[in-house]
C-alpha cells in the first residue's frame, strides 16, 4: 500500500524522497565520529516517527490496543525520556562534550547573522558568565549544541504527524537531510562543516517557513472547530483512552489516570465543572461592561486528560451561541515564545529536557526575523478581520499537582544574548499592538479555572471535588465583604505591608488620589469570573512612592520552585533581585530575571492585591499542598504583587463599575500613562504574580492622610470590622 496516496504532486514527491533518505542512513558511514552517532539516534526517531504516520494513513493504528499505542509512543520519544535524557544527544551538555570529543582541530569561529547582530548563538551561560575559552575543542562543543537544538525541532513532527500536515511536514525532514549533507560532503578532506554554515541552514529553515507557520497558528487560533467531538476523540467511542494517543502530545500515565477519574464522574458533577468555567467566562463580560453581540467563537486551552470536561463546557458555550476554537500545541521553534512553556498540551515528558531548550530561539532571533514575524503576524489579522471581530477571547483550564521541579543550569544551552532579549521584549510590545488592534481588549474577556492533577496525592479525587466546591464558591459573599476592605483603601494615603517569622518584607505602596470619590474607586471588587475561585480585591499603585522589600520564602511561579525571593523596587520598579536557587548570585538573579520577570532588566509593580481566598487556604492545608497551589489560587491566598503590566493593560480608557456602581479609575501607572505618545515604552507584554502568604504577613495597613493607621490585617488574619468572617477558615 502506497502510504503517502493522499498527497498531492510535488508534495508526495518531496515526502517519499526525504522518508527514503532517512531510511538509508543506519547503512552510510560518510559522516565521522561522533557525529554519526547524532544522525543515527535522530534517524532512528524521525524513522519511528514515520512509522507511525504509515500505520496511521492504513487505518492499522487504530487497531492497536493501549498498552501498544503507549510502547510506540516510547519509542517516538525514546531519547526525550528522563531515564535517556541524560545520555542524548537532545541534551546539549551531551552533545557538547560529544562534539568535543570529535578532535581539536580549530574551524572557523561562528560569524554574524543575517542583520549584523552578534552572534546569537548563545556564547553566555545561562547565569550570565562568559563561557570559558579554555575548551580543548570549541568548534567541534559548538556543532553538538547546534545538532542539540536540531534534535528539539525533530520533535515538532508527531503532531503535524497526527494532523496529516505532509506539507509542513517535509521541511523538518528537508532541514534534517540538508544538515546531513554538510556533514556528509566533508568526507574526502576530513574536515567537518563548520559551526557558521550548520547554523545557517538551522537559520534560514526557520526564517523562510514563516510566510507559512504565521498564518496557519493564527488560523489555528481563530478558526473554529466544525466537529468539537471529532477534534477530541478522533473517531473513538468518548472515554476510549486510545483516543489521547492520536493528537501528538506525549501522553503519560498520569494523563490517563485523569481521563479514566473523569469518566467515572457523575453527569452532574461534570455539568457543574463545566459550568463554573462557562459561567465564569460569561460573567466577565458583565463585570467588565463589555458587550457579547457580534462575538461568535471562545478558544479553549486544556490539557490533555479533561476531554469529557471539554466536551461538557463545548456544549454549554454552543447554547450561549458561541463556537469553541482548540488549537494544538506550538510544535515548531518559530510558533514557540522564547523562555516560555506557553499552554503545555499534556503533562510534561522532561522539564529539564523544555529547560534546556527554552531559548534555542537564540539560533535565529535576530531583527530580520522579528519584523519578518510581525509583519506576516498583521497581514495574517487583516486576512481574518471577520474572525478577529467574531472572537470573544480565550477560557483556560491551567493544572496544578505535578511533581515540583528545580532546574539545573546547563551551560551548553543556548541563551539570549543582552542584545536579543532587549530585540525581544520589542517584539511583543510589538505583537501585543498589533494583536490588540485588531481584536481590542475592551472587545474581549477571559477566564481561568484550575484543577488538580492526579500526581497530587491518593486523596485526588476527594480533591478535586473539593476544587470544584471552591470554584462554585459563594460571590455574592465575597462581594460583601471584600467591599468592606475597599471603602477603607478608597479613603487612605497609602499602604504599609510588613513580614513576620523572618519574612524581610516592607513595602510602601502608593494609590490613585481619586477626584471623586462619591463616584470613584481605587480597587476592583473582584469574585469569581474571570478569575476562578474567588476573591480579591486589587488595584494599579502609582509607582512614584512605591518602595521596598518584596520577601518571600517559597513560591511556586509557572511551575518553577523559587527559594527566597526578594525583589527590591524604587519609585515601583525593580532595582535588585534574588533568590536561593543556586550557588552564585548571578545565577540567583537571571532565574528570577527568565521565571518571573520575563526576561526584562526591570519591571514596574502593576498589580497590588489583596486576596480573600482563605477558604481556598484552608482547603490547601487539609490536603498538605500549599506549595503546589498554582498562582491563579495562591494569589488568593494573601496579598499580591504583579510585575509587569497592569490588569488593564490595552482597557485603560474602558469605564467598569464595582458591584456598588462606582468607576474603577486607578487603570494605569506613570509608564502606561504613555500609551497614546509612545506605545513601544507603555507596555511590556508580561504579569506575573507573586504572593505574600497570610503565615507570613505581619501587618497589611492602611495608612490615612493625617497620618492615622487601620489595619486590614495583623499576624496573618483578618482585622478590619466586616471581614472577620473571613478568618472561619484560618
Amino acid at each position: 500500500m502506497d502510504i503517502y496516496n493522499d498527497c498531492g504532486g510535488a508534495d508526495l514527491e518531496r515526502l517519499r524522497l526525504a522518508a527514503e533518505r532517512i531510511r538509508q542512513l543506519p547503512s552510510e558511514t560518510e559522516v565521522p565520529d561522533p557525529f554519526r552517532g547524532f544522525f543515527a539516534a535522530a534517524g532512528s526517531t524521525l524513522s519511528a516517527m514515520l512509522e507511525v504516520r504509515g500505520r496511521l494513513r492504513s487505518g492499522a493504528l487504530r487497531d492497536c490496543s493501549l498498552a501498544e499505542l503507549q510502547a510506540l509512543q516510547r519509542e517516538v520519544y525514546r531519547d526525550y525520556l528522563p531515564e535517556r535524557y541524560g545520555e542524548s544527544w537532545l541534551n546539549p551538555a551531551f552533545a557538547a562534550r560529544m562534539g568535543e570529543s570529535a578532535g581539536a582541530e580549530q574551524s572557523p569561529e561562528i560569524g554574524e547573522t543575517p542583520d549584523g547582530l552578534e552572534p546569537p548563538d548563545g556564547l553566555e551561560l545561562t547565569d550570565g558568565r562568559k563561557k570559558p575559552e579554555n575548551r580543548e575543542n570549541p568548534e567541534g562543543r559548538k556543532l553538538g549544541r547546534l545538532l542539540s537544538a536540531l534534535y528539539m525541532e525533530l520533535y515538532s513532527l508527531p503532531r503535524l504527524v497526527f494532523e496529516g500536515r505532509d506539507r509542513d511536514i517535509c521541511p523538518v525532514l528537508e532541514v534534517f537531510l540538508q544538515v546531513y549533507g554538510l556533514f556528509s560532503m566533508q568526507e574526502e578532506s576530513g574536515a567537518l562543516p563548520t559551526s557558521a554554515a550548520v547554523k545557517d541552514a538551522l537559520y534560514w529553515y526557520y526564517s523562510d517557513y514563516l510566510d507559512v507557520t504565521v498564518p496557519e497558528r493564527n488560523r489555528e487560533l481563530l478558526i473554529p472547530s466544525e466537529t468539537v467531538r471529532e477534534d477530541l476523540c478522533r473517531g473513538f467511542p468518548e472515554g476510549d483512552l486510545r483516543s489521547l494517543f492520536f493528537h501528538g502530545d506525549y501522553i503519560s500515565g498520569e494523563t490517563l489516570k485523569l481521563a479514566e477519574f473523569l469518566q467515572s464522574l457523575p453527569e452532574e458533577e461534570v455539568q457543574r465543572a463545566a459550568g463554573a468555567f462557562t459561567g465564569g467566562f460569561l460573567q466577565g463580560f458583565k463585570a467588565m461592561n463589555k458587550s457579547l453581540e457580534g462575538k461568535k467563537t471562545v478558544l479553549i486551552r486544556y490539557q490533555r486528560g479533561f476531554e469529557r470536561l471539554v466536551l461538557a463546557a463545548a456544549e454549554q458555550f454552543r447554547e450561549a451561541g458561541l463556537s469553541v476554537i482548540l488549537p494544538g500545541s506550538p510544535s515548531r521553534g518559530a510558533e514557540r515564545v522564547p523562555g516560555s512553556s506557553d499552554f503545555p498540551p499534556a503533562v510534561p515528558l522532561n522539564r529539564q529536557a523544555d529547560y534546556d531548550h527554552r531559548f534555542d530561539a537564540a539560533l535565529y532571533f535576530d531583527k530580520a526575523f522579528a519584523d519578518r514575524k510581525l509583519a506576516l503576524l498583521e497581514q495574517s489579522y487583516g486576512e481574518l478581520q471577520a474572525a478577529c471581530r467574531e472572537y470573544a477571547g480565550p477560557a483556560v483550564m491551567e493544572t496544578f499537582g505535578e511533581a515540583s521541579f528545580t532546574p539545573v543550569n546547563c551551560a551548553d544551552a543556548f541563551a539570549l544574548t543582552d542584545r536579543q532579549r532587549k530585540l525581544f521584549g520589542g517584539y511583543l510590545t510589538r505583537q501585543a499592538e498589533i494583536r490588540n488592534r485588531f481584536m481590542p481588549g475592551d472587545e474581549t474577556s477571559f477566564t481561568i479555572i484550575a484543577w488538580p492533577l492526579p500526581d497530587i496525592g491518593p486523596f485526588f479525587p476527594e480533591l478535586f471535588r473539593d476544587v470544584l466546591k471552591v470554584n462554585t464558591g459563594d460571590n455574592a459573599f465575597y462581594t460583601r465583604v471584600q467591599q468592606a476592605l475597599v471603602d477603607v483603601l478608597d479613603r487612605c494615603d497609602h499602604v504599609e505591608v510588613k513580614g513576620r517569622n523572618g519574612n524581610g518584607t516592607d513595602l510602601r505602596i502608593a494609590l490613585k488620589t481619586l477626584a471623586d470619590p462619591a463616584r470613584e474607586t481605587r480597587f476592583e471588587n473582584c469574585v469569581a469570573d474571570v478569575n476562578i475561585p474567588a476573591g480579591e480585591v486589587f488595584t494599579s499603585p502609582v509607582l512614584s512612592g512605591t518602595e521596598g522589600v518584596l520577601h518571600v520564602s517559597r513560591v511556586y511561579i509557572d511551575g518553577f520552585l523559587l527559594k527566597e525571593l526578594r525583589i527590591t523596587f524604587s519609585e515601583g520598579r525593580t532595582r535588585e533581585v534574588s533568590c536561593a536557587n543556586f550557588p552564585s548570585v548571578e545565577e540567583n538573579r537571571r532565574f528570577v530575571r527568565e521565571v518571573v520577570m520575563g526576561s526584562h532588566d526591570w519591571l514596574p509593580m502593576g498589580e497590588f492585591a489583596i486576596g480573600t481566598g482563605t477558604e481556598v487556604l484552608a482547603m490547601a492545608r487539609k490536603y498538605g499542598i500549599e506549595a503546589s497551589l498554582p498562582i491563579l489560587m495562591a494569589e488568593k491566598t494573601g496579598p499580591h504583587f504583579a510585575l509587569g503590566d497592569t490588569c488593564y493593560s490595552h482597557e485603560e480608557d474602558a469605564v467598569t463599575f464595582n458591584p456598588d456602581g462606582k468607576a474603577i479609575v486607578a487603570r494605569d501607572n506613570e509608564i502606561s500613562a504613555r500609551r497614546a505618545e509612545c506605545p513601544e515604552e507603555a507596555y511590556f507584554s508580561h504579569h506575573k504574580d507573586i504572593t505574600l502568604p497570610y503565615e507570613e504577613l505581619g501587618s497589611l495597613t492602611a495608612v490615612m492622610p493625617d497620618g492615622s493607621r487601620t489595619d486590614l490585617l495583623r499576624d496573618g488574619r483578618f482585622v478590619l470590622p466586616g471581614t472577620e468572617e473571613l478568618n472561619r477558615w484560618l
